[in-house]
């Protein structure tokens, strides 16, 4: 089972790169953020034609999530996450897919920090923290899939000195995702690739790309019951070069049967 997260940055300004790539890469579920598209807007017609089913949360102009699932139909479980009924932002979406809990999130950016933006960051962390936590609680087989907005370590960050008062690197935000961890959620990239700087976003300014000066954003955790089922795990760097592409490029999994 081959699970991806892809930060598309625009769904149908892209849509073109990203049925390009689920032709290449043949993925059994995606998950999708930054659709930047209303519900009514999504592309689920050109979607279901390359052969994925499809739930997806929508926002005009920002954020958006979906997840993909290929000869199948994901059955929604959750849109939103739980804790701030005023919180009307698209940024939590889950499902189940082949036996699978899939949870695709787009966490928030929080800049400037400190500020209002950064306070909502660690707010929404800890509402994530939460409902992680009672995902644990049920034993099911989980992957948490999505764009977490934080760089967990300086491994993760190509000149960690330049990114210490950002808000996807300040001391808060990461010890939020190591709490994660310490819940027992299992970062897969990481785990097959322990000593590796290995990136999933590269920016559109100072040539970030060809200077290979990236970020590991985009993250799969695995809860304990699934974890052990983890065969490979990766990032599709070069779709990052194509013409008219997402900043970001898709991270991936495979899972044994």
């Amino acid at each position: 089972m081959k699970i991806a997260t892809f930060n598309v940055n625009g769904v149908n300004g892209r849509l073109g790169l990203l049925l390009e790539w689920l032709g290449e890469a043949r993925p059994d579920v995606v998950c999708l953020q930054e659709l930047k598209a209303p519900q009514e807007k999504f592309p689920a017609g050109p979607i279901e034609r390359a052969g994925y089913g499809a739930v997806w949360h929508g926002q005009k102009s920002w954020n958006g999530v979906a997840i993909l699932a290929r000869d199948a139909d994901p059955v929604e479980t959750r849109r939103g996450l739980p804790g701030d009924p005023e919180d009307l932002h698209s940024r939590y979406i889950e499902a189940a897919v082949q036996g699978v809990l899939i949870a695709c999130l787009y966490a928030p950016n929080g800049n400037p920090a400190p500020g209002p933006k950064f306070a909502y960051k660690l707010a929404w962390y800890e509402r994530f923290l939460m409902h992680a936590r009672s995902l644990l609680d049920t034993g099911a087989p989980v992957v948490l899939a999505g764009d977490y907005n934080v760089m967990p370590t300086d491994l993760d960050v190509y000149k960690p000195e330049r990114w210490r008062d950002d808000a996807l690197f300040r001391p808060e935000v990461r010890e939020a995702f190591s709490r994660l961890q310490g819940q027992g959620w299992v970062d897969a990239i990481r785990t097959l690739h322990p000593g590796e700087r290995i990136y999933t976003f590269w920016d559109y300014f100072r040539n970030a790309w060809g200077r290979d000066a990236g970020l590991r954003l985009d993250h799969l955790l695995l809860s304990p019951s699934i974890a052990d089922r983890l065969e490979a795990a990766g990032v599709d760097r070069h779709v990052r070069g194509r013409e008219h592409t997402s900043d970001h490029a898709p991270a991936w999994i495979e899972l044994a049967d």
